[in-house]
């Protein structure tokens, strides 16, 4: 077989040959339709005369091999049709596109310094994590996660100790498995000690994101063939405060696989998707299929696509979420596949075998393993049994050249089918589905159960605190996708668009799926960011909008000018501005559409963190607790659940769960009566009570204010506390030690009143504590106190000690 023609040669000589001749282009359009009905033809099947096609033949349009006839290049036509630059091939393989990108040294340099930003905005809370010799996790749910971490260090013999996962608790082992053996094992590899296990709790968000942010730059290269839309993808996903808040240092959970497993799901199936687009455009739909699964690549990428895929289901309680937009791209893009007239069944293929190498290794971790909910074992299988489906139905609707539309509403109807039958097939799994999405989607009180969109938020102020304004570039160019989706074969922009559409949708329902949303976003985003410069004059067009042959941007800047120079190699891909005008308004024009993130993110970033008093509060309740010889369940510490699991975790290490506080603080902090929840924490083994500055009002008699604001002490309202030590006070924090407390008894004349007093010093605060008791009928006074020390009742005094104190002694005044 002849070489291959160079693309940007036959683009020169088709644009000649449309220029010479007045029926030009007509006869271009002739050639490309015939050469896409046919692998091969002679020219009987082509409608043009004889001197015309001898004349496409001697401009090397139309080449000969193996006695038929074939376009020499599909894009360089194309091209020359439209009057624009040609993409070259910048790996030199025979697809244009069969190998990973490759990253020229502009290039490289400028993504070690978005990523550098990256880095940055990750660590923005670095020195609240860090105190002293202690990791303090912001936020609450890290807390969980340090507690498996630890449970399963504590269990291990070391790293090759493989039983710790293939043997999880339940609690480990049924919603996140994998984050947590995944930490496991990160930690057994830094040493398997505390400071590995703190390490890990602090560090691996960020490397996570950091890989993510090289994920997200390449998909946006992948899809676009830009790398300033890589660059620019990044930036935007750096400054999104709704990522950085759950990806910052030390916050440590299932985010930050479930993120990056989402970003690899998403590059593998936009190389699959651009890989065979760009065979398409170089030959006949037939040769591009067979070529996109000739290619090594393909495969590997589908291995990777299934691989990536069932992860994420086994990082997350909710991972069957991570196939809806999967399904729904799959669906889609069999349609547009079909309408292309590329075989559905073939370009699916690799698709369908990553997925189902994938539910093969979901079946092995649930039932040899017994990893999650059976549903993750069968959803997957579900999923693949419905491409089969799809990809059928798409073949024969090639064939018989029916519309691709109609195609779309019989796989919503076969979607709606398979679930009707999986619910009467398999009711248990379908109840345990359904009780899921009832605990994702109905769940209230956390902050990230609102909607993105909700009321107090409204539909400008929650995106734009959320995402900043990239989110509404991302949008803009979310419209543009769809539009070239609906205009031509674009697969690559389908796949960004729905799951834009479908993580858009779910944060409209709960913002914790904010995050989920940035990652297509911010490649959207990024996009707008390149074309609004573009616009201003201060860069050439993004590559989406020159291959569509709108041309260069006119400017005299540098970075205006185009990327394919005469002879059809590119020009560097990033050329930085050469006067200092046009490189000062370019950063000034980035900064403003990038810069108000920096507002949003700092704000976000301090709702998730630990004041010193909580954590100072932490220290002193380990230290009494330590003095007084309590252990756990005597040390549980009550709180305001958002900071529930910070306090147990320091003080006892107990930091799996804060249903108790959940359920119980708030009505407790309203009550007006604490000394009457003593027995009810008797009960529950409830040790110290933690009260910090909490939003509303509230009365005087409540525990809130008896507590927080009169430390025990009594107001004008209220009497002193009998069962609340306070051990700590601090400018936003006071804890305080429950108590049986002493009983100070003593005699006196019959309605004499006496006064029972102390003054004590806490955090270098001087509390002064009194009681009036009114003596009996026979002369006899008691009365119970929290704390140790020398009390004044009446003329006389008693000592009264911190063991009558713990265990709830009676002391006579002498």
């Amino acid at each position: 077989m002849p070489d291959e023609p160079d693309p940007a040669a036959v683009a020169d000589a088709a644009a000649t040959f449309r220029e010479d001749r007045d029926d030009g282009a007509q006869a271009l359009e002739t050639v490309l339709a015939v050469d896409a009905d046919h692998d091969g033809w002679t020219f009987d099947d082509l409608p043009l005369d004889s001197g015309t096609f001898g004349e496409l033949v001697s401009r090397g349009i139309v080449t000969k091999s193996d006695g038929e006839y074939r376009v020499s290049s599909r894009e360089g036509v194309r091209a020359g049709l439209e009057g624009r630059d040609v993409s070259v091939d910048r790996s030199g393989s025979e697809s244009g596109f069969s190998s990973p990108i490759a990253l020229d040294p502009r290039a490289a340099v400028g993504l070690v310094g978005v990523l550098g930003l990256l880095l940055v905005s990750r660590l923005w809370t670095y020195g609240s994590v860090f105190r002293g010799d202690e990791v303090v996790s912001p936020a609450n749910d890290p807390y969980y996660y340090r507690y498996w971490t630890e449970a399963l260090l504590a269990d291990s013999s070391g790293i090759t100790d493989t039983s710790v996962i293939t043997s999880l608790p339940e609690g480990a082992a049924e919603r996140r498995p994998l984050t947590h053996s995944t930490h496991w094992f990160f930690a057994e590899l830094l040493g398997g000690d505390q400071w590995a296990a703190d390490m890990v709790a602090a560090w691996l968000p960020v490397v996570g994101t950091v890989l993510l942010g090289i994920v997200v730059y390449w998909l946006a290269v992948v899809v676009s063939d830009d790398v300033r839309i890589g660059l620019a993808s990044v930036i935007i996903l750096a400054l999104t405060p709704a990522h950085a808040v759950y990806t910052q240092i030390g916050f440590l959970e299932h985010r930050v696989h479930q993120y990056l497993y989402l970003g690899v799901t998403l590059l593998t199936l936009a190389w699959l998707a651009v890989d065979l687009q760009r065979r398409a455009l170089e030959s006949t739909p037939r040769a591009a299929v067979v070529g996109h699964l000739r290619s090594p690549w393909t495969w590997l990428a589908a291995v990777v696509l299934g691989i990536a895929a069932t992860l994420s289901m086994f990082a997350w309680g909710g991972s069957i979420l991570m196939l809806v937009p999967l399904a729904a791209y799959v669906g889609l893009k069999v349609a547009v596949d079909a309408r292309a007239g590329l075989s559905p069944a073939a370009s699916t293929a690799p698709i369908f075998v990553g997925l189902a190498l994938g539910a093969a290794l979901g079946v092995f971790l649930h039932f040899r393993l017994g990893w999650h909910d059976q549903f993750t074992a069968v959803v997957p299988l579900l999923v693949v049994a419905g491409i089969v489906a799809v990809a059928v139905v798409g073949e024969l609707w090639r064939r018989l050249e029916w519309h691709a539309g109609v195609l779309v509403g019989v796989q919503v109807l076969l979607a709606g089918a398979g679930l009707f039958a999986f619910r009467r097939v398999r009711p248990e799994e379908w109840t345990r589905i359904t009780e899921r999405a009832d605990d994702l989607f109905f769940r209230e009180g956390a902050q990230e159960t609102a909607s993105l969109l909700a009321v107090e938020n409204a539909v400008v102020l929650g995106p734009l605190t959320q995402f900043g304004l990239g989110f509404y570039l991302g949008i803009l160019v979310l419209a543009w996708a769809c539009w070239a989706v609906y205009r031509r074969y674009e697969p690559g922009w389908l796949l960004l668009a729905v799951y834009a559409v479908c993580w858009l949708a779910l944060a409209a329902i709960q913002g914790r799926f904010a995050a989920q949303l940035a990652i297509p976003i911010s490649v959207l985003g990024g996009m707008g960011l390149v074309w609004l410069l573009s616009w201003t004059h201060l860069a050439r067009d993004p590559m989406p909008f020159r291959e569509r042959g709108e041309g260069d941007v006119e400017s005299g800047s540098e970075a205006a000018r185009g990327t394919v120079a005469d002879g059809g190699e590119r020009r560097p891909s990033l050329v930085v501005p050469g006067d200092a005008k046009t490189l000062v308004t370019l950063v000034w024009i980035v900064l403003l559409v990038c810069g108000m993130s920096l507002f949003f993110i700092p704000s976000m970033l301090a709702e998730t963190t630990h004041s010193d008093a909580q954590f100072e509060a932490t220290a002193v309740i380990d230290d009494h607790a330590e003095a007084t010889d309590r252990e756990y369940p005597e040390t549980f510490v009550f709180s305001e659940w958002g900071d529930n699991r910070l306090y147990n975790y320091f003080v006892n290490g107990e930091s799996e769960s804060y249903a108790y506080a959940q359920a119980n603080f708030e009505p407790f902090v309203f009550s007006d009566d604490p000394d009457g929840w003593y027995e009810e924490f008797a009960e529950r083994d409830v040790g110290y009570v933690v009260t910090t500055d909490l939003d509303g009002e509230f009365a005087e008699t409540t525990s809130q204010t008896q507590l927080h604001d009169d430390l025990g002490t009594g107001g004008e309202e209220t009497e002193p506390l009998a069962h609340y030590q306070a051990i700590y006070v601090g400018e936003d924090a006071t804890a305080f030690a429950v108590v049986p407390g002493a009983t100070i008894t003593s005699t006196g004349e019959p309605g004499e009143t006496v006064i029972v007093a102390t003054e004590v010093e806490v955090s270098g605060e001087t509390i002064s504590y009194e009681r009036e008791v009114t003596a009996g009928e026979d002369g006899s006074l008691e009365v119970t106190v929290p704390y140790a020390g020398e009390y004044a009742v009446g003329d006389g005094t008693v000592e009264v000690s911190e063991e009558a104190v713990e265990n709830g002694e009676t002391v006579q005044v002498q």
